[in-house]
């Protein structure tokens, strides 16, 4: 047998006296001696700092503490059920898409303003358009600094985004920035994070052609004209832009899939139903949507819905433009929960 392979043995009470980070420097060693690479630069700076002075205090290990402590490590290893990021911002990186934009926001903000947290970890995950703020804001010297401690890939990209001449000042600063010190160097950082990566948490969870449009929704025909009119006057674009957020009831046959009526309809009163099934007696768009709704449900159903309609009085144009606006409400609160998918509309983006 190699000698000079650590075996694997029970953990014996010589090795008590050991400190958790003096048999972490242990493991390293021997892991090195060995010829591994184990990631150490992931590891914070502060942890790597504190990791090679246990390395150098080691001085002189006996082969049974070395095994002892590499089968105590590999015993633990194999104990564990489950490994978590072990810094705010991998845990950050593996559970953002699942949080609210608020807690998002708000963790990162906390991320930064943590006390030994390093600051480029976070620089480092801005988009590059994002890093092009910097690096035309601050000095051509902190430019260089921000450019020297990203990835290669990275810094490439976001130096194309600033202007020729900056670039070629910014790139001539790099022999400066070599002699940063590294205290200079987390400060340097954040000072960036603060004033560039506490993004503000969106107050509003739609933008605001898409909040407008859904007020218009459950408006009656009147204000939405009206509204819509004086849209255009003051500010035409948006207008266009709300117009297209708009989805009325006679957009319904445009998106609602033929297979989903049925889902919609169970989910309106008899009576709502009755009221806009009676107002159709025109050849309006309105009316060419309640065929639609009735076209896809079983036929007794619908005819059903027809005898009921038929016993009603002529009703109002407001009670009518209240069924519709429950419809159209409750077909838009399905698709947001997922229970439907809506169709394209034109060119437009789905569920616009």
């Amino acid at each position: 047998m190699d000698e000079s392979v650590p075996i694997r043995c029970p953990a014996v009470q010589h090795i008590d006296h050991y400190s958790r980070a003096s048999k972490a420097a242990i493991v390293v060693q021997a892991l090195l001696r060995e010829g591994q690479t184990p990631p150490l630069a992931r590891l914070p700076e502060d942890v790597q700092v504190r990791l090679t002075h246990e390395i150098s205090n080691l001085r002189l290990v006996d082969r049974a503490t070395v095994n002892a402590v590499v089968s105590e490590f590999i015993d633990e290893l194999e104990g564990l059920g489950l490994a978590a990021p072990t810094d705010m911002e991998g845990t950050l990186a593996a559970v953002a898409q699942h949080l609210s934009p608020g807690a998002a926001a708000r963790l990162r903000s906390e991320a930064a303003a943590r006390v030994g947290s390093d600051p480029w970890a976070q620089i480092r995950t801005m988009k590059s358009d994002e890093l092009a703020a910097p690096l035309t804001r601050e000095s051509i010297e902190i430019a260089a600094v921000i450019l020297s401690r990203l990835p290669v890939n990275r810094a490439a990209e976001a130096l194309s985004l600033i202007p020729g001449d900056r670039a070629r000042r910014v790139a001539l600063a790099f022999s400066r920035a070599n002699h940063v010190s590294p205290l200079a160097l987390h400060r340097i950082g954040q000072a960036i994070v603060r004033d560039y990566c506490a993004v503000e948490a969106p107050a509003f969870d739609r933008p605001p052609d898409q909040r407008v449009g859904a007020i218009l929704n459950a408006s009656t025909q009147r204000t939405r004209d009206s509204v819509l009119k004086g849209l255009g006057e003051d500010d035409p674009a948006f207008a266009d832009q709300v117009r297209k957020a708009i989805f009325t009831y006679a957009h319904i046959p445009a998106r609602l899939h033929p297979t989903d009526v049925p889902k919609i309809l169970r989910k309106i009163d008899p009576p709502d139903l009755a009221l806009v099934i009676a107002a159709a007696d025109a050849d309006t768009p309105e009316a060419q949507t309640t065929a639609y709704l009735l076209a896809n449900i079983p036929q007794r159903l619908a005819d059903s819905l027809r005898e009921e309609a038929a016993a009603l009085d002529a009703p109002r144009k407001s009670e009518v433009e209240k069924a519709m606006g429950i419809i159209v409400s409750t077909l838009r609160e399905a698709a947001d929960q997922g229970e439907i998918s809506l169709m394209r509309k034109g060119d437009e983006d789905e569920d616009a």
